[in-house]
């Protein structure tokens, strides 16, 4: 049983969150404490280089996102992805959102790369492909809020895809049952989406910032879903 996590803060996403959201860090903690409010949080500054020197089998670590890329080399990125292939020898519990499912992808053989497609944003509906996920998504449906230009292209050996779309082939991916994986972002909140899209996507194309606002009023995030299902297989 999970009781502490461990949040590797690869981002502080400065001039992005509204007032009402402190940190991106509160994000994690908000949302995990909706599934169990019991769990304990540390946070590493992983974007200046603090990374956990002795991970505990019984803890989680999970890898957030950024607006740099898993490919990028910078210092802190290449350590992260050093660290990334220790944890993953001692099969601690790892799980990677967005950037994190990226970096962990690239970091053990996979490949990372802007995707041509275009910005994906928006709820999204994601065809479930393992079953293990079926108990938390019985539709065999998952639909989490994503916000993204870079994809996993191939999945690093090993690796079991959990969740494809249209969009984006390997949504979410697994590795043993030590490492899971998800492009999207279970940490974010419809308002906090909204406020992105309407004040902070001046250069993108409006047509997709229309269907992407039209589907946080028509679909459900199913953020805390994904939660449970990680704290009840890790």
């Amino acid at each position: 049983m999970i009781n502490k996590v461990n949040l590797l803060l690869c981002d502080t996403f400065p001039g992005l969150l509204p007032e009402s959201i402190p940190s991106h860090e509160y994000l994690f903690e908000k949302r995990f404490h909706s599934v169990d409010p019991n769990i304990i949080f540390k946070v590493y500054r992983t974007l200046d280089g603090e990374l956990p020197e002795h991970p505990a089998a019984d803890e989680l670590y999970l890898i957030t996102g950024s607006n740099n890329a898993a490919y990028d080399t910078l210092p802190w990125i290449l350590s992260l992805q050093e660290w990334i292939r220790m944890a993953a020898k001692q099969q601690v519990p790892l799980v990677g959102i967005c950037f994190g499912h990226q970096v962990i992808a690239q970091a053990l053989g996979g490949r990372v790369e802007r995707y041509a497609g275009g910005w994906g944003v928006g709820i999204r509906e994601m065809e479930v492909l393992d079953k293990e996920l079926l108990p938390w998504f019985p539709d065999n449906k998952m639909r989490l809020i994503v916000n993204h230009h870079d994809q996993v292209m191939e999945l690093p050996e090993g690796a079991i895809p959990l969740a494809t779309s249209d969009f984006c082939r390997y949504e979410s991916f697994r590795i043993g049952h030590h490492i899971l994986t998800f492009q999207g972002h279970p940490e974010f909140t419809v308002d906090y989406e909204r406020h992105l899209i309407l004040n902070h996507a001046e250069d993108e194309d409006d047509t997709v910032k229309r269907q992407a606002l039209t589907s946080l009023e028509t679909m459900e995030h199913q953020g805390k879903r994904v939660v449970e299902f990680l704290l009840g297989v890790l």
